[in-house]
């Protein structure tokens, strides 16, 4: 199985790949880095893809004039492909790196796919992406009907594929997909995989926190646990529409809960074990469930997480407020505690080792709507109250599938392992329904690595932070040996699935551009009065149709869905980011419009502030906010982590400020030059910039919760470096 060691001084929001064939051999220890990391690497061939050669001209003549590129609506992005070195021609004033022979430096621009790795990719060629495109845009009911049309459906859907209304100004917004079909996304995730004869594939390989704990199941042994819980959860009377708290660590329950859940119809809804009581209350509270599924502790390291203490304590606080849950499903994870050291509830609290494994391997599906509820997936809001994501259940299933396919180019020979934990959407699509929907063998890791081979590595990918070039060119060079694409996606909670990213073999890749958009999505950037923006250009980046794996509301405050996502530009979805157009039509996400500083009227990205400190080569990470100042109205407060063993001084201090001020100009040069050890973030490595804010202005009473934080110490020494 994938021989994963164990962990020592690297957060989830590192980036950490292994070879399943060898037992690492070599420490290793990534720089602090805001990426959550997606990687996949080939289980049959010992050195596969990327390595790029031959017969590819790539390096350009500088002498030679830059084509002029065509600028026509929607589909401009694809005429400007036709123009790049792997469509047609040189493109000029370009340095370019083929993968597998050179590092990627600062001056190169461009890193191309090789022939080979093209040859054997899904997507092989910037033709092909533009007819498939195209089509996704053009002819969206056939394009996805086809890809649906790959799955089982009960029922077909209606001659109506979707239906759709963007536009406040027309109406309620309403998004449908595949309405009046009948599917069930675990049959096909496990029942289809199974009847097509692979039962006996690994679904899941476990690796644990401490060496030698790991485990794994086939396809066949993953259905039989998933049906044995559903008929549990039938049997104490949870149906269709019935709402479950998930809330477990990294375990091979957590996605066996989940599908159980789907499979019987309920609407599941995944909380981080790592929020705090008064958090996860907050979520019991809105979606009222039948059932909160945990386990009695977890070891992080080598510190116990009493998780049932916890959800003790938050159905506490929710039985005060009216609401109250008669049944919480314990998981005894015995490598954490003994069941013997659990606090216990009797009536309450059940085991589940004691009932689970009791009932059938057998359980019939409950077939819904395409456009039934899936899950809730709470995300946080700028008032402080989390806002209760809603994905369905067919659009979900066929564009997650879709993406993991084509993003990764995914092989039935790979092994894949995502980071990311399924508390968040990453967990959701590329752990769970995404991989497992493609009959994929994934890792599912509660640990931390140390050792490790990279040689079998074939695919990179990355989401979370937007990447800035530096830390691209890390990952590229270090992590994937200068061999490996990178996936670099940009999508949300909201999205479902990925909305903007590259496609391995289809065209070369620019250090930090999320690249182009994927099959069916139809990006615009527009200006402060919604007007649309052609060509080269920067300004909010809004979505201007509907996608089959779109959000359909916020649970129980459409209000709040249509305000917040629609009402900012009419006629659009407003995803909440700026967002740059350059020349070539790649895209380069700038970060939250709510993290734009606006200095004596010039407005400046966070993402580029951070993007110039971190080319300082003593600078390992950055992150900036804006704080109030007299006379500029905003000034700029940089929170910066060193290179290990670099000393703080006044002098690099200086020579950080310098750097931005050469990079971007005066106006942009930052205030204040904050030492951070680390960052406030959360395991799936977001940076959570209102913490740094109230640092930043000094309103250390309102820093609200920080339970989410991997490591909340980091707060104190943030706090403590103040007047450094």
């Amino acid at each position: 199985m994938a021989q994963i060691s164990q962990i020592n001084n690297c957060s989830y929001s590192s980036v950490l790949v292994v070879s399943p064939s060898r037992r690492p051999t070599a420490p290793f220890k990534a720089p602090p880095s805001p990426l959550l990391c997606l990687a996949r690497w080939s289980h049959s061939a010992p050195r596969c893809g990327y390595s790029l050669g031959g017969g590819m001209e790539t390096r350009a003549a500088a002498s030679s004039p830059r084509r002029s590129l065509v600028t026509s609506g929607h589909l401009r992005h694809v005429e400007s492909m036709a123009q790049l070195p792997s469509g047609a021609g040189k493109i000029s004033h370009l340095n370019a790196v083929i993968l597998g022979e050179a590092l990627a430096s600062e001056e190169n621009d461009l890193v191309f796919p090789s022939p080979e790795f093209s040859a054997q990719a899904l997507v092989s060629s910037p033709e092909q992406y533009q007819q498939m495109y195209r089509r996704s845009i053009e002819e969206p009911a056939d394009f996805w009907s086809d890809i649906a049309s790959q799955f089982f459906w009960k029922e077909k859907w209606h001659p109506e594929v979707y239906a759709e209304n963007i536009d406040v100004r027309k109406g309620t917004v309403k998004i449908e997909w595949f309405k009046g079909a009948t599917t069930n996304i675990c049959y096909n995730a496990l029942d289809r995989n199974v009847e097509a004869g692979n039962g006996g594939k690994i679904a899941i390989y476990w690796e644990g926190n401490e060496p030698g704990q790991d485990g794994q199941l086939t396809y066949a042994e993953l259905l039989d646990k998933v049906c044995q819980l559903s008929n549990y959860l039938k049997h104490v009377g949870v149906g269709k529409g019935d709402a479950v708290v998930i809330y477990l660590p990294m375990l091979m329950e957590l996605p066996i809960a989940m599908l159980a859940c789907a499979r019987i119809g309920a609407v599941h809804s995944v909380v981080f074990a790592g929020f705090s009581a008064e958090s996860l209350a907050q979520r019991i509270l809105d979606c009222k469930p039948k059932v909160v599924i945990t386990c009695n502790a977890v070891r992080r390291g080598p510190k116990t997480i009493h998780l049932k203490e916890i959800v003790d304590s938050a159905l506490t606080d929710c039985a005060k407020d009216g609401v109250s849950v008669g049944l919480c499903l314990t998981y005894e994870n015995q490598s954490a505690m003994e069941r013997e050291a659990t606090k216990w509830q009797e009536g309450r609290d059940v085991w589940w080792q004691d009932v689970v494994p009791k009932f059938s391997t057998k359980c019939l599906v409950e077939w819904v709507d395409a456009e039934d509820p899936l899950f809730l997936l709470y995300t946080s809001g700028s008032t402080g109250k989390p806002k209760g994501v809603l994905h369905t259940t067919g659009g979900y299933m066929v564009y997650t599938a879709t993406t993991f396919k084509y993003a990764f180019d995914y092989k039935p020979s790979d092994i894949y392992w995502c980071t990311a934990d399924c508390g968040w959407i990453t967990g959701h699509s590329y752990v769970t329904y995404g991989p497992l929907l493609n009959g994929a063998t994934i890792v599912v890791f509660e640990g931390y690595v140390t050792r490790y081979s990279r040689k079998s590595l074939r695919v990179l990918g990355s989401v979370g932070e937007p990447i800035n070039p530096s830390a691209w060119r890390w990952f590229f060079n270090v992590v994937g040996d200068s061999r490996c694409p990178i996936s670099d996606t940009w999508w949300q909670t909201e999205t479902g699935g990925f909305m903007i990213a590259p496609l391995p073999g289809a065209w070369p890749q620019k250090p930090g551009s999320a690249t182009f958009p994927f099959f069916g999505v139809l990006p615009v950037i527009v200006d402060e009065k919604g007007n649309e923006i052609e060509g080269e250009c920067s300004g909010y980046l809004c979505i201007k149709k509907s996608w089959p794996g779109a959000f359909r509301t916020l649970y129980g405050d459409h209000e709040r869905f249509e305000t917040t996502y629609f009402k900012p530009f009419p006629g659009y979805y407003f995803t909440g980011d700026g967002c740059s157009r350059d020349q070539d039509g790649y895209y380069w996400l700038t970060g939250r419009v709510d993290d734009v500083i606006n200095v004596s009227g010039h407005r400046i990205g966070t993402a580029e502030v951070e993007s110039a400190l971190v080319s300082h080569p003593q600078c390992a990470e950055a992150a900036v906010v804006g704080v109030e100042h007299e006379v500029k109205g905003q000034g700029i407060y940089a929170f910066v982590t060193l290179v290990e063993g670099v000393p703080y001084s006044e002098e690099l201090r200086k020579n950080l400020i310098l750097a931005v001020r050469n990079q971007i100009g005066a106006f942009a040069a930052p205030d204040k030059i904050h030492w951070a050890p680390g960052l406030p973030k959360t395991r799936s490595g977001k940076i959570m910039r209102r913490i740094l804010r109230k640092i930043a202005s000094r309103q250390l009473d309102e820093l609200g919760d920080t339970s989410t934080l991997a490591d909340p110490s980091v707060v104190d020494q943030l706090i403590a470096l103040s007047d450094r």
